[in-house]
């Protein structure tokens, strides 16, 4: 068998969408079983998701980020919040060309007449949250003075060409699986 057979058939396709919850972490935490009784050694996943709770999020991320098996991410429309975090487990990172990214920080709400102290509560866990993805985002990607500045009172917006100038992504490149590859829903 030749290396580029060998190389593809190591390899498996995969899409994943939807919010960033426990029932997407469990679909995950099934789907990485399947790969390693299948023998998968690349994972190519594309991601779509609006985001959703930043600890499911940090969950996969440090899941995805210490498996035995590559990692290989694209975005082909819309990776946001929490997602771009788990987004950024990928050892290797993609988005089409239309693929967009959007960065922000965490938020709550807070029931109508609490506490004080309840609010108190809320803002040092929304602190806590951001620290912890601020410190991934600045692991993996090279924001100016300028994205940072924006990161910290709005939402920061970046194109799959923005995202390539600061390294969230390798290159510009759809999710296209080989043909004949079966391509599965986590």
């Amino acid at each position: 068998m030749s290396e580029d057979k060998q190389k593809l058939d190591g390899a498996a396709w995969f899409t994943l969408s939807g919010d960033v919850n426990s029932d997407m972490v469990h679909r995950v935490f099934e789907a990485v079983a399947d790969m390693t009784e299948d023998g998968v050694e690349t994972a190519h996943i594309l991601l779509q998701s609006n985001g959703g709770y930043v600890s499911d999020g940090l969950c996969l991320y440090n899941y995805l980020s210490n498996l035995p098996i590559k990692v290989v991410m694209y975005n082909g429309g819309a990776v946001a919040s929490i997602a771009v975090i788990v987004f950024l487990a990928g050892e290797e990172r993609y988005a089409s060309e239309t693929g967009r990214f959007m960065v922000h920080k965490s938020h709550a709400s807070a029931p109508s007449g609490a506490r004080p102290d309840a609010l108190r509560i809320i803002v040092e866990g929304l602190q806590a949250d951001d620290a912890r993805t601020e410190s991934i985002l600045r692991q993996h990607v090279q924001l100016s003075d300028d994205h940072w500045i924006v990161h910290a009172h709005a939402d920061l917006h970046l194109t799959a060409r923005d995202a390539a100038k600061v390294g969230m992504i390798n290159d510009i490149a759809d999710f296209r699986p080989p043909k004949g590859k079966r391509v599965t829903n986590i």
